[in-house]
């Protein structure tokens, strides 16, 4: 426990830096006004700005990523509170009872349960992040490649099954991303894999290029071609504060929001969809005023929810950090950054680039205190931002995305397969394909290969391997069980409902 605090102590001395201050506070302001703006998110900024900040030192960079990643959650609860247009879909159980709540003139105090909300399940986040990812990692440096690698299975089927509306789609992009992954040299024998004989392609394909023509430029191009006309109308905004009531009501659910959001971020089956829309069933249950729910909007399905998004989303930092798995498309992004720099974050990040790790962990509680003075008294100056047309706003990031990756390698040939990889990311929009597990399979798959030949090795040839360690073992069954378990529940409840409209006929003759 000294060990812990002192390693803090010296994360807030490198973090409170001037100049990573500086980047911490652009990340944050930035960070908001993304997610402010309808149909933008952290992993678009992210993605569009990997390019730019490659000459930034590391430690700045992940302080910058992080603000922007925070920053974008707050946020995404205006857009949502005022325009009923969720910026992530973290955001979207704030929608249901937050426009509501704005159209009955009560937005100020929708934003402010919101927005302290935020704060208070990230500050707690953060503290279980501090208390248990170094825990974690030292646990995880006991496993072994079998582990590893059932460890990346379960990434891969989580990923696909809750990122998205079919798991057929999502397993087929992460198809897609794994096969992108293999394209260049094999990093064991040297042998030269699906290049078609171009040679641009023999040091394989950059997942920054790829992450910014799936992310920037095919979400520019979706929403210019199928959303360019869509019109919003914007609610009132009153003055942003709370009565002793709803201080009441709010606090509850903001402990309770935390609680559920944080378990779910930090196991590799993450996300922030499902703690948000049990928070919201929870607090309807747990309302003295369900009269409110859908009807006038209550507070409490504001709070809760909008806790359990940013509790989930900071603890996607504890996979990430310790064992190299990005549980939500932006974690995935940030893993990219990551690599960019040669670091590959596992279990050895905390030994071999502590100080980054720890500035990076002291980073988000000055985050957190930032984003809270930046939200409550300046969401007049966001709110301006809706008003922006979308024209040029989407026009800027195509320009952004153009100039940052041609000046990662200087090469025509970049920028013509980031438009080409841009237009693949409008058809998988167009058709529902979820784009986060093309980034995952193209990260995780080389090293879950690499994972699976260590492993086989080990085991002389035999897959019993697999079976016979029990950590792998249990891995195995977990893997099984969520591709399985959803597919069991919907047959079951299928035979119910026919067995209760065949029982309802009956009745009725």
């Amino acid at each position: 426990m000294i060990d812990l605090w002192s390693h803090l102590l010296a994360g807030f001395a490198t973090a409170a830096t001037p100049i990573n201050l500086l980047w911490a506070f652009v990340g944050c302001a930035l960070g908001t006004a993304i997610g402010v703006l309808p149909g933008l998110g952290p992993a678009v900024t992210i993605a569009m700005l990997l390019p730019i900040t490659a000459q930034v030192e590391p430690t700045a960079s992940m302080i910058f990523f992080a603000g922007i990643y925070y920053g974008a959650m707050y946020g995404g609860s205006t857009t949502s509170i005022l325009l009923n247009t969720p910026g992530e879909t973290g955001s979207m159980v704030t929608a249901l009872e937050g426009f509501k709540m704005a159209k009955n003139g009560r937005a100020g105090a929708a934003l402010a349960t919101a927005a302290i909300g935020s704060f208070v399940a990230g500050t707690i986040a953060t503290v279980l992040v501090t208390l248990f990812a170094p825990v974690v990692a030292e646990y995880a440096v006991q496993l072994g490649p079998p582990e590893y690698f059932m460890l990346m299975m379960l990434a891969f089927t989580t990923v696909t099954a809750v990122l998205g509306s079919s798991t057929l789609r999502g397993l087929t992009a992460l198809v897609v991303g794994l096969a992108m992954g293999l394209v260049g040299l094999d990093q064991i024998t040297g042998q030269v894999r699906y290049t078609g004989g171009i040679p641009e392609f023999l040091d394989g394909l950059e997942v920054v290029l790829v992450a910014v023509g799936l992310f920037a430029v095919g979400e520019t191009l979706y929403t210019a071609l199928y959303e360019g006309r869509v019109k919003s109308s914007l609610n009132e905004m009153n003055r942003v504060h709370m009565t002793r009531s709803q201080w009441r009501r709010s606090w509850p659910a903001w402990l309770r929001g935390t609680f559920l959001g944080f378990p779910f971020g930090a196991v590799p089956a993450g996300g922030s969809e499902i703690p948000t829309f049990l928070s919201y069933a929870t607090e309807k249950k747990l309302s003295k005023h369900p009269e409110e729910f859908g009807t006038t909007g209550a507070i409490e399905g504001v709070a809760g929810p909008e806790a359990a998004n940013n509790a989930a989303i900071t603890a996607t930092l504890v996979p990430m950090l310790t064992l190299g798995i990005p549980t939500s498309t932006t974690a995935a992004i940030i893993l990219s950054a990551f690599q960019n720099y040669g670091i590959q974050p596992g279990p050895q990040l905390f030994d071999t680039n502590a100080s980054m790790v720890w500035a990076l962990i002291a980073s988000l509680y000055i985050g957190n205190v930032m984003l809270l003075v930046l939200n409550l008294p300046l969401v007049g100056l966001w709110v301006k931002l809706l008003r922006i047309p979308r024209a040029p706003l989407y026009a800027g990031i195509l320009v952004f995305a153009t100039v940052g990756v041609y000046g990662m390698r200087q090469s025509a040939f970049d920028l013509f397969l980031m438009y080409a990889i841009g237009l693949f990311g409008v058809l998988m929009r167009r058709y529902d394909f979820p784009a986060a597990p093309v980034i995952v399979g193209m990260i995780l798959g080389p090293m879950a290969e690499a994972q699976l030949r260590n492993a086989m090795a080990i085991g002389e040839g035999r897959w019993s391997v697999f079976v016979q360690r029990p950590v792998s073992l249990a891995l195995l069954v977990i893997v099984i069980a969520v591709l399985v378990a959803p597919r069991v529940a919907a047959a079951r409840r299928r035979r119910r409902m026919i067995a209760a409209a065949a029982a309802g006929q009956a009745s009725a003759a």
